[in-house]
């Protein structure tokens, strides 16, 4: 923008009179008007941003190319393929195997082999009722043999045991049982397991001897078990309307049979009662 300056004029001095005296002084020229020019400052012209270029579309295009180019170039080699008549396979080479001379080992007799023993009737394997006393077995079974339904009803949540006994793989339940009196009853039972996963007859043992910890009992090692315990509790069970009942317990396994030794009486019952039935019990296994 262009600014024009404008320059004030001087008023012209006034007439000098004259006077009588010294002449006055002449008065001084008053200073002259500077403008003020706006100061406008300059703006820099905006400069252009550069274009950004996008890349998705191009690299999905090329994906995808390359995608259809395998596609297309396995079904063309599978109709080649197919085409072709098939070529036989090479032979397989092997050595022929040198064949022992004279005879193989002999089978082991069923008095060595115990799966022999144990894939038989389960129950000649118990412990033989002692004379003198009464047979009860019929209310723990029916002909010898305790169901799983039976079998997880003993339990004190049988639901819970039944759906592990699953778990575990159960096959069977072998039982007897006997009284001596009218108020000691004893009950053996050999519960297999088809151990296809696991060792479950050892599992169902330690599950039992857990058990007993909870219980003021004293304890003793089963010979020749390993990890066999027998129990004796020190305090009865008191329930409404019946004696008070002092128990033993007995739990060892071998292969896969768990063996379950239960006595009761009105009486405490000894140590050598129960060590007895489980020595012998575990002889015949």
């Amino acid at each position: 923008m262009k600014v024009t300056e404008v320059t004030e004029i001087p008023e012209a001095p006034p007439e000098v009179q004259e006077t009588s005296g010294a002449p006055e002084a002449p008065e001084a020229p008053e200073a002259p008007v500077v403008p003020v020019v706006p100061v406008v400052p300059v703006v820099p012209e905006p400069q252009a941003l550069p274009r950004v270029r996008r890349r998705g579309r191009t690299t999905l295009l090329i994906a995808t190319a390359a995608v259809l180019g395998v596609v297309a170039g396995t079904c063309v080699g599978y109709l080649i393929q197919a085409d072709r008549e098939p070529t036989e396979l090479p032979s397989l080479s092997q050595p022929s195997l040198p064949q022992a001379k004279g005879k193989g080992p002999e089978p082991l007799s069923a008095a060595q082999d115990r799966r022999v023993k144990t894939d038989g009737d389960l129950r000649k394997l118990l412990v033989e009722r002692p004379s003198g006393t009464r047979d009860i077995t019929s209310t723990e079974g029916v002909d010898g043999w305790l169901g799983l339904d039976a079998y997880a009803e003993g339990y004190a949540e049988p639901a819970t045991a039944y759906s592990t006994l699953i778990d575990q793989e159960f096959r069977r339940v072998a039982v007897t049982a006997w009284r001596t009196g009218s108020t000691q009853s004893v009950v053996i039972r050999l519960v297999q397991y088809r151990q296809e996963e696991s060792l479950a007859a050892r599992e169902r043992v330690a599950d039992e001897q857990y058990g007993e910890a909870e219980y003021d009992t004293d304890s003793w090692s089963v010979p020749g078990t390993g990890d066999g315990m027998a129990y004796v509790r020190k305090q009865p069970e008191n329930k409404a309307g019946y004696l008070p009942m002092y128990t033993a317990e007995a739990h060892a396994w071998r292969g896969d049979i768990a063996m379950q030794i239960f006595v009761s009486d009105t009486r405490p019952v000894a140590k050598a009662k129960i060590m007895s039935l489980a020595e012998r019990q575990m002889e015949r296994l």
